[in-house]
């Protein structure tokens, strides 16, 4: 989840709109899932969408990144959207958004390594943009591989760069309760609170279910009701 992966799970960069035409509109018309709440409950239109985009630009690069992270969020094949973003960076190697997106969709397909070697490869690429993003990445790709610490330095330095990006409020509350902060987790989940009610998401990512399992777990935890104290 340049977008998300929003990048609100993520947020799209405007540079990453493609022009007119068939294939960049379709493109677009699949990125809207993820800015329009009632749309995005919809995969099975994304997914098809972003199938049209790629038949109409298969060897444009910007559209089979886009396509790529469409499928990667909402389709079942994770091992297909990462070949595509595969191909999107053969195409276009400098392509500090393909790195990124691409570090995204390993993290989705829980290659962790892979992913921060790419996330890194993009933030050489383009070193003044979108830090916070990239830093969001880095610390989910440690807390699917158990290093609590690094992931908590990397999502908080994140949360310094861009306080309002949810995404990584919850992973966040998850690491801290697997390291046993119990009640730092739960004070970023009132901050979390503060800026949406939906504290677990919609739409689970990560496509290995142990990973999945971790992050929940801790998520739940930190977001259950504390309980009262007995005299």
């Amino acid at each position: 989840m340049r977008a998300g992966v929003a990048r609100r799970g993520y947020r799209a960069r405007p540079e990453l709109r493609t022009g007119p035409g068939a294939g960049g509109g379709l493109s677009d018309r699949a990125r809207k899932p993820w800015l329009d709440r009632g749309f995005r409950a919809n995969r099975s239109i994304a997914v098809e969408l972003s199938r049209r985009a790629l038949r109409a630009g298969a060897d444009d690069p910007r559209i089979l990144g886009r396509a790529a992270v469409a499928l990667g969020r909402f389709g079942d094949n994770i091992d297909a959207a990462v070949a595509l973003i595969d191909r999107a960076l053969a195409l276009n190697p400098s392509s500090a958004d393909g790195w990124y997106w691409s570090g995204w969709l390993r993290v989705f397909a829980g290659r962790a390594d892979l992913a921060i070697e790419h996330f890194q490869a993009s933030m050489r690429l383009n070193p003044r943009d979108g830090r916070g993003f990239h830093l969001a990445g880095i610390g989910t790709a440690h807390f699917i591989n158990g290093r609590f610490a690094e992931a908590a330095a990397a999502l908080r330095a994140s949360l310094d760069e861009l306080p309002s990006f949810t995404p990584t409020y919850r992973t966040l509350a998850s690491c801290l309760t697997h390291m046993g902060r119990l009640d730092d987790a739960r004070a970023v989940i009132e901050r979390l609170r503060s800026l949406t009610p939906s504290v677990v998401p919609a739409i689970q990512l990560f496509r290995n279910p142990e990973h999945c399992e971790l992050f929940l777990s801790g998520l739940g935890l930190a977001a259950s009701p504390v309980e009262p104290a007995i005299a």
